[in-house]
Order: structure tokens, then sequence, then C-alpha cells
């Protein structure tokens, strides 16, 4: 059986089961913090515990999924909007599976599409719920109102930090507005590049704490990732870190994190289903389009 009859085969098969992807979104409240290359690691690990992976680049202005993981094509959800192509026409397949979309410039404008455009976007992406384990949504920094209508429907939000404080506050500043804005998901955190695991489960905690007391919120604790000169090494060879350098404290630490999300974090009772995110994505693009109408 080829690649592309296995993928058929198990399109059909989760068709029939209802089985659909698990939805999340990486995001942090500021740049530089060492988002994109989380997501591109932290779904590189999925497939190397036998997932089916999708990551969609939905940085608009600082896209960089293909440099950090060397994939020279230069297609990406413009050609979606302008050129009529499928959504699986435009998926990159990276080192051990993974597969990407890149995002565009067309993304900022999702509000001035018709209904039509609107509805051939949200079933494209349902299609391809079907025939992923997991959609990786790697967001731009801070909030947008593109951008909002995938947070406030995905299931999961990583918030990615620093132990800086400047980081620590845009990471609430991020939690707090999705939060007022009535998100049902499921927040887990991430400390990136800190010193030392003690240094970077304070800082974890510190947001933990804030988020509690102002907002009633539980921030699920997801890991600490440290700084570690592999990552700029790995950038350089534009090569994910678990592949370049395995055995390095950044990559021990980043599978403990997926081990963390896999088995070890609870969910809350408020979190959503995958059933839910197209009906959610729906609606807020459909009100968002209303909104900006009148």
């Amino acid at each position: 059986m080829t690649h592309d009859q296995a993928s058929g085969l198990r399109h059909k098969i989760n068709r029939l089961t209802g089985k659909l992807a698990k939805t999340v979104a990486v995001v942090s409240g500021k740049g530089g913090v060492g988002k994109s290359n989380i997501s591109m690691n932290f779904g590189l690990n999925l497939t190397q515990r036998g997932k089916k992976v999708l990551i969609f680049d939905m940085d608009i202005s600082m896209g960089n999924i293909h440099v950090l993981s060397g994939l020279t094509g230069k297609r990406s959800i413009v050609e979606f909007f302008e050129k009529g192509c499928s959504l699986e026409e435009l998926v990159m397949t990276g080192t051990e599976g993974v597969s990407y979309i890149l995002g565009g410039s067309s993304l900022s404008k999702l509000i001035e599409w018709d209904n039509y455009h609107l509805e051939r976007w949200i079933s494209a992406i349902e299609a391809l719920q079907y025939q992923y384990d997991y959609l990786i949504f790697d967001m731009g920094a801070g909030v947008t109102k593109e951008s909002l209508d995938i947070l406030m429907s995905v299931e999961d939000i990583l918030v990615v930090t620093t132990p800086e404080p400047t980081s620590l506050t845009d990471a609430y500043s991020m939690i707090k507005f999705i939060h007022l804005q009535g998100g049902t998901n499921t927040f887990y955190l991430i400390c990136n590049r800190a010193e030392s695991l003690a240094e970077g489960r304070e800082a974890n905690g510190r947001l933990q704490n804030v988020v509690d007391n102002f907002l009633q919120r539980e921030v699920i604790e997801l890991g600490v990732l440290p700084e570690d000169r592999h990552v700029k090494q790995a950038v350089t060879k534009q090569t994910p870190f678990l592949l370049a350098f395995p055995q390095a404290p950044i990559s021990i630490a980043c599978k403990t994190l997926t081990d963390n999300y896999l088995t070890g974090a609870k969910t809350p009772s408020f979190n959503g289903n995958s059933s839910k995110f197209i009906e959610k994505l729906r609606h807020f693009f459909m009100k968002g389009r209303s909104e900006n109408e009148k």
C-alpha cells in the first residue's frame, strides 16, 4: 500500500468513526520567546510517537516554520484564497512525516472575504481534521482580529513565556484577553529559556497564581525548557533540535513536555472537544464578518 493509499484509507476510517484531530494553538504575548521552535519540535515529537500532525504557520508577518525545518517550498494559504488551490495541495511534508501549511499575508484579509470564501476555508479545515490526529496552529505573537477566531475555537492553547517579568506580563495579558472574550479553552504554560528548572517552575508558578487570583481561571503547567546553545546550532542547521541533537537538554525537556501533555496534565471540566472546533470556528468567523459589515 502506498503512502497516498494509506492516507486515503485513514481519512475514510476517521470519517466513518467520527474521529477528529485535536486542535492546539501555540501562542506568546510577545515575539522572540521561541514559540515557533517549540511548535515545530512539539509536533515532531508527537509524530515520533505515532501521531499524524499538521502544523499551520499562522504568523502573518514573521512565519518561519519552513526555515526552521529546512523546507524549501514557497506555497502558502495565499494560493488557497487567490488561486483556488485546495488545502491538501498546499501541505508540505518535512522530516519524520510532520506536515506543514504556510500562512502568508492573505490571512490578514480573512475578514474581507464573503460568506462563500469563508465557508470554503472552514470546510477545508474540517476535512483536514479527519485526516490528522493533531492540528497545531503556530500563531503570531499577541492577538489580532484575524487570529482571535482561531484562538477562541481550538481546544488547547499552549502559552509560551520566558522567566523575564515583561514576558510573564505579556503572557498574562494574552490569557486575560482570551478569557474576557469568553474563551473556554484549556491553557497550558511553557516557560522557555530558563537557566534552571527551579527558575522555570518559579516563573510558571507566579503566572499561575496571578491568573488564579485575578481571573479565577486555571492554567496548567506543561513544562520548562532550558536555555541551551544547541537550539541556536539547530536553527543554523535548519534542522529541528530533536533531530540534530536528540540527547541535548532541550530535546530531553521537550520530550518530557510532550509526555506531560499526552499523559500527565489534567484537563479542567470546562474544556471543549474536537467536535466543537469547526462549530466554534464557523460561529466566530461569521460573527466577525457580521460585525464588520455594520
